[in-house]
């Protein structure tokens, strides 16, 4: 493979790993003889304008396609529609993230070069784009059902939603208690009769000031054992990133992290803060890390691999 082709894994951008090269796709079977043979199609062409019918229905039976795609590949037997950005850089980059597959080319490197370095890569961008594909469906199945009763996952276990009008009365806007069998209960003042969007907003504020009071205390507890200072805490609604840092010291982090353990929000709040001593995604950074988390592989792995509810 030529030295100028690099792939990224995840939000992170952490060394890739090593990837496999998937076999060339079969040719399909010889039509029967009494029907004229069908032209094969180009294993790499510039998509045009949406056809009446759908691609899966057309093409391949496995289809991925990112919704900027300004060009398609056939890999292993599978579409795969992906959007290509020339940038300003040495290498090709490979990305594949929750919309699909992103490739960054030099301005100098030719369709034909970045349709080999796909080929080359076929089956690492396969695997990764059947795990972000079953990441959806999983995320999916999490949707949250806005009611009494309703259940979230809260700091890597249930939590079960009590509309509780005193709770109103009292001012505190919500309550953890425990209920029946141990389970544990927030209880949110709001009527019965509440809207779901209500209720969402009501937990979502809950979750908010949780997120802002154990950030900052982990914050705390990390910075002094880094070397580092952090100045600000802003909270994000990020879909697809769970935190950011500035070399100024302002921290951003996802207030969704609450629905993970304890360990995986360490290691985000480790993560970010060891930007403020390097603030690049080199081994010097993930060197770093390990000295505070040293199993920050396998959290990662497990915030890329659990997703979080959806939030509608």
């Amino acid at each position: 493979m030529p030295h100028w082709v690099q792939r990224v894994l995840d939000w992170f951008d952490p060394p890739a790993a090593q990837a496999g090269t998937a076999a060339a796709p079969q040719p399909a079977p010889p039509p029967p003889a009494a029907a004229p043979q069908a032209p094969v199609p180009p294993r790499s062409r510039r998509i045009a304008a949406p056809a009446a019918e759908p691609l899966d229905t057309l093409l391949s039976p496995a289809v991925f396609r990112h919704p900027q795609a300004s060009r398609e590949v056939l890999l292993g037997g599978a579409r795969v529609a992906y959007q290509l950005q020339r940038a300003r850089r040495r290498s090709i980059g490979f990305t594949v993230g929750p919309e699909g597959l992103s490739v960054r080319a030099p301005g100098w490197v030719t369709l034909a070069a970045v349709d080999a370095a796909l080929q080359e890569k076929a089956g690492w961008i396969l695997r990764k784009l059947g795990e972000a594909d079953e990441r959806r469906r999983r995320q999916a199945s999490a949707h949250i059902r806005w009611a009494d009763g309703a259940q979230l996952p809260y700091l890597g276990e249930p939590l079960t939603v009590v509309l509780d009008p005193a709770q109103q009365r009292s001012g505190r806007g919500g309550a953890l208690a425990h209920g029946e069998g141990g389970r544990r209960e927030l209880h949110i003042g709001l009527p019965s009769g509440a809207a779901p969007a209500q209720i969402r907003d009501a937990v979502q504020a809950w979750l908010m000031r949780e997120a802002r009071r154990r950030f900052t205390e982990r914050l705390d507890h990390f910075a002094p054992l880094l070397g580092v200072r952090w100045n600000s805490l802003r909270l994000s609604s990020a879909q697809t990133r769970w935190g950011s840092a500035r070399s100024d010291g302002a921290i951003r982090l996802n207030w969704r992290l609450l629905h993970y353990r304890q360990a995986i929000i360490d290691y985000v709040v480790v993560h970010e803060l060891s930007h403020l001593r390097v603030m690049d995604h080199s081994p010097r950074f993930w060197d770093t890390v390990a000295r505070v988390v040293p199993d920050y592989a396998e959290l990662r792995n497990q915030l890329r691999d659990e997703p979080a509810p959806q939030w509608e």
